[in-house]
């Protein structure tokens, strides 16, 4: 079979064959039991929490072809397929490698969690070989690495890391949320397993909560293994939701990537930011090796105001459009303190040594016309200080 373009994929890819009682669209399979038909062991059954059901099937073989990998697992958020693939490759005993600056749920399942069950963690300053080495240990098992960081919008060495994993026979996992798979195909680079909080871009709505993993058949089978355990199954409805938000992606995507690089160029030119966070700007210190890598770096941006707290709020009050909320990866514009929400959960000793300090200012860059939200964020600036 001819090997569709990203786009044709994101619509077909998946889809069954047969058009059920005429349907286009697949239905809702809302049965959490099927009959049984002879099928030989349990994984076989058809079974809700199986993660077997049609709409299941569909939605991971869609995943599965936008990222160019053998399999995929939905789960049931984004936290559950970072705790499922990560105990899938790990056990009492064991050690591992993560990135300093990742999401703070994230790292909090590191430094809190894991721990707890005898799995032992350590933050490196960068993907540099340096750092690399100096994390490794005889029992280390595994690196945990996000290919655009959150909050601080950082694309360290990828090509590095992935190829330090394999020279050392660990399994190399990435969270390639903030990029989606229209920017950035990390298998293809040698990563074992690629992380989605679904909920963000690759659904995009704001309507739901979703994850995905996707690798190698065999690497599937073991996370979907721990994910019928764990019960972190999706339902039906959500898949069906996630399925429909996909099939959008490529034109999403390309929204987001336009307005995001035009507003990081307008906030890099402003006399009221001191500091902007976006990997795409001149000077990000992304280098070249990696940024061919990339399609184009995404709708998240950051920024650092001239000022402080009050200089903060005062903009985040002064915007009319984008709405003062946690999220990200929706169709509308985002804008938070991750002091306050993403990363609230970390010490102000974590959060410092990680560089967000308290003043940072995340924004979620929507598809609305960037010519509003230019002058939104104008005219709100000029009401501050």
């Amino acid at each position: 079979m001819k090997k569709w373009s990203f786009s044709t994929s994101a619509i077909h890819a998946g889809e069954t064959g047969e058009k059920i009682e005429g349907a286009v669209t697949l239905p809702i399979f809302q049965s959490s039991t099927y009959l049984y038909e002879g099928q030989s062991s349990y994984g076989e059954l058809k079974y809700l929490r199986l993660n077997n059901t049609p709409n299941h099937i569909s939605l991971c073989r869609k995943i599965a072809a936008l990222e160019e990998g053998e399999a995929a697992i939905v789960t049931a958020s984004g936290m559950a397929a970072v705790s499922d693939s990560l105990m899938a490759v790990l056990q009492q005993g064991d050690h591992m490698l993560a990135q300093n600056c990742i999401y703070g749920g994230s790292r909090d399942l590191l430094s809190r969690e894991f721990p707890r069950h005898g799995i032992e963690v350590d933050f490196v300053e960068s993907l540099a070989r340096k750092d690399l080495e100096a994390g490794m240990q005889a029992n280390t098992r595994a690196l945990l690495v996000e290919s655009i960081t959150n909050p601080l919008m950082q694309i360290d060495d990828l090509v590095q890391a992935a190829e330090f994993a394999r020279e050392k026979g660990i399994v190399c996992l990435i969270d390639n949320t903030f990029p989606s798979p229209f920017n950035f195909q990390p298998l293809k680079i040698g990563y074992d397993m690629v992380i989605h909080s679904c909920s963000k871009y690759l659904n995009g709505h704001t309507d739901l909560v979703a994850g995905a993993v996707i690798g190698s058949r065999e690497m599937i089978e073991k996370v979907n293994h721990r994910n019928i355990h764990f019960g972190a199954t999706l339902d039906p409805h959500t898949c069906f939701l996630l399925n429909r938000g996909i099939k959008t992606l490529p034109l999403r995507m390309r929204q987001h990537n336009s307005n995001a690089a035009a507003l990081a160029e307008f906030f890099a030119r402003h006399p009221k930011i001191a500091r902007v966070h976006y990997p795409g700007l001149p000077g990000s210190g992304v280098n070249a090796r990696t940024r061919k890598l990339f399609n184009g770096f995404g709708g998240m941006l950051s920024i650092e105001l001239k000022g402080g707290k009050k200089e903060n709020e005062g903009l985040i009050r002064g915007l009319q459009i984008p709405a003062n909320a946690p999220s990200l990866g929706g169709v509308e514009s985002l804008i938070t303190i991750p002091a306050r929400t993403s990363h609230a959960g970390l010490s102000p000793e974590e959060r410092k040594s990680t560089g967000i300090s308290d003043n940072l200012v995340r924004i979620s860059v929507g598809i609305e016309g960037v010519e509003d939200l230019l002058e939104d964020f104008e005219q709100a600036l000029q009401q501050i200080g």
